[in-house]
């Protein structure tokens, strides 16, 4: 019911080129007006008998076939149909601006994990170098059992296929773009990259740091466990790259759109990932703060940023970007924040999102042309600029029905979005 309400919103909502319309439509008006008092004069003054009815049915045509309704109808009915389009192909567009915009955009930005990855991370191994790896796996679950985190629940599941034993944990702490830390009797427990353990003073890292580094060039999400101080191991989680991804970037390129990858992964799993989509730009170990100061200094030069995420970290840059898209497989803080949802979750969504928004503003404009060209074309021959020549004039009647005929062609060619293949 929600997301019918989130079309039926976005149908009614207007367009930033409605307000270039709106603005024609203010001179439009008075100066129809005034050639329907001009062309009543004329008449009036040198017209053929009976002057006065020529000069009340030309006037009165005037009026008539200037009706600004195919004006009126141009953007709104392509915007509902194109809304209406998205939803169907799974592209749920909250309003018009954004429609407008994506069509407009200079950059993408992208989130990795659930984005750019299937979002369904398992974990591969657990390696401990110190203790029984029962008993460290019992720990680290019981710890991400308070965590929201895809990687967390990844731990959680791998722990319940090994049948360990969940302990309390007090004190537990998520640390943003770094990992968790808990106490579970008296112990001092971390689980996280490199950042937490240097953040919490822990320095015996070094031993492990080689096979650690050589899982993240497998393109491997690593995370370091200590205890009370000291690195016991670490466990290796996989997330495999959606099949979409690779082929969406290269469209979203080969269109001119400059799509940059930003990760809170370390910089190793990120080259992996982008080496193996052809992505040249990429920025590794970015918390939430550092995606949304990287997104506003592109804006400030001038450049129009789409987002893509899923996450909870993701909701900041996803309101920043002049257009946020977040996967619908995402989290319900990321699809709030965002204007733009992609039902299946995948980046072909954003190709889809920008050829629709593409399609829909050339219809406006076609719309548009024609309630122009009509009116041009239509306003002095009502006015009865053939008569001196061809000794025709306009029947307010032909002109009503060639009124009728404008609207009808702008909403015959709106409706014409219902057929374009996205």
């Amino acid at each position: 019911s929600q997301i019918v309400q989130m079309v039926s919103d976005a149908s009614r909502s207007r367009a930033p080129i409605q307000n270039l319309v709106d603005k024609v439509a203010t001179y439009f008006v008075p100066i129809v007006v005034l050639i329907s008092v001009v062309t009543f004069f004329i008449w009036w003054q040198f017209g053929p008998e009976p002057q006065l009815v020529y000069a009340f049915v030309n006037a009165i045509a005037v009026l008539i076939i200037a009706c600004p309704c195919a004006l009126g109808l141009a953007t709104p009915m392509s915007v509902m149909v194109g809304v209406g389009k998205g939803a169907k192909m799974g592209v749920l567009i909250k309003n018009a601006e954004a429609i407008e915009k994506m069509n407009k955009i200079d950059v993408l930005i992208t989130d990795k994990t659930g984005t750019i990855t299937e979002g369904k991370p398992s974990v591969e191994k657990i390696v401990v170098k110190e203790g029984d790896e029962q008993l460290v796996l019992g720990k680290i679950a019981s710890l991400n059992q308070n965590s929201e985190h895809p990687l967390a629940a990844a731990v959680v599941a791998f722990a319940k296929t090994k049948n360990v034993t969940f302990s309390k944990v007090e004190n537990f702490d998520s640390v943003t773009g770094k990992g968790v830390k808990g106490s579970i009797n008296q112990e001092l427990i971390l689980l996280g990259n490199k950042k937490l353990l240097e953040e919490e003073k822990v320095q015996d890292f070094l031993a492990i740091e080689t096979a650690v580094i050589a899982e993240q060039k497998k393109g491997k999400t690593v995370s370091y466990i200590a205890i009370n101080g000291k690195v016991v191991g670490y466990i290796t989680i996989t997330d495999a790259i959606k099949k979409t991804s690779f082929e969406a970037i290269n469209e979203l390129k080969r269109q001119g759109v400059e799509v940059i990858m930003l990760t809170g992964d370390n910089e190793n799993t990120a080259k992996s990932v982008a080496t193996a989509l052809e992505l040249t730009d990429f920025k590794a170990g970015f918390l939430p703060q550092d995606k949304l100061a990287f997104i506003k200094a592109l804006q400030a030069k001038g450049k129009i940023v789409a987002m893509a995420g899923d996450g909870i970290n993701d909701a900041p840059a996803l309101a920043q970007a002049d257009i946020g898209i977040a996967m619908g497989t995402g989290t319900d803080v990321a699809i709030e924040s965002a204007k733009i949802t992609l039902v299946k979750g995948d980046l072909q969504g954003i190709v889809k999102a920008k050829n629709l928004s593409h399609a829909v503003m050339k219809n406006i404009k076609q719309n548009l042309f024609f309630a122009f060209i009509y009116n041009t074309i239509g306003i002095p021959v009502a006015a009865g600029v053939l008569f001196p020549v061809f000794g025709l004039l306009l029947s307010p009647m032909i002109a009503a029905l060639a009124m009728s005929f404008s609207s009808v062609s702008v909403i015959a060619n709106a409706l014409r979005l219902r057929t374009i293949k996205i």
